[in-house]
């Protein structure tokens, strides 16, 4: 099975996600992870988990919710599908009280055993900003490597700062 590993389970959005999802989607204290600037109301998202059953194909995009004990931790996306270059995009996210566990590690590692194995990409990539160091190595050590940086490229705490471009290339994709 494609989504699950000994700890982590990866399943698709779901309605009673709402209140969770409205949690950590207007927590503060993430969204200069994902360049949001204000909160989402309930009503955005309800549309959002109605239509995240779109054909990744069609939306260009997959959102997966992680599940850890049966609760929701986190979420990792698809995003910027590219089927003619057969790329795609990575994001993580996983509640502060859960990190350094391993787990994302683990959801990564599931959701990239996807991506290459069903999907048939041969590259997935990410941008995070030279101040996330943790999620610099998180990616780093399953093997993704920074192929370039653009300086001054965020602003983070009243500072500009760097963002990595990692890309991760099919091994077995020839």
């Amino acid at each position: 099975m494609f989504f699950k590993s000994e700890n982590i389970t990866l399943r698709a959005l779901e309605p009673n996600d709402l209140e969770w999802l409205m949690h950590l989607e207007n927590d503060e204290t993430y969204w200069h992870l994902s360049n949001i600037h204000q909160p989402f109301s309930e009503y955005i998202l309800k549309q959002y988990i109605e239509n995240a059953q779109t054909d990744f194909y069609e939306a260009k995009q997959l959102r997966l919710v992680i599940v850890y004990q049966k609760r929701s931790i986190g979420l990792i996306d698809l995003f910027d599908f590219d089927p003619f270059h057969k790329r795609a995009g990575v994001g993580i996210i996983v509640q502060k009280e859960y990190q350094h566990k391993g787990l994302g590690t683990e959801a990564l590692k599931i959701l990239i055993k996807y991506a290459f194995d069903y999907l048939k990409l041969h590259q997935l990539y990410a941008n995070i900003g030279s101040y996330n160091t943790e999620s610099l190595k998180l990616f780093q050590n399953i093997g993704f490597s920074i192929s370039g940086t653009k300086k001054d490229w965020t602003l983070y705490n009243n500072q500009k700062q760097d963002e990595h471009f990692l890309q991760l290339i099919n091994p077995n994709d020839n």
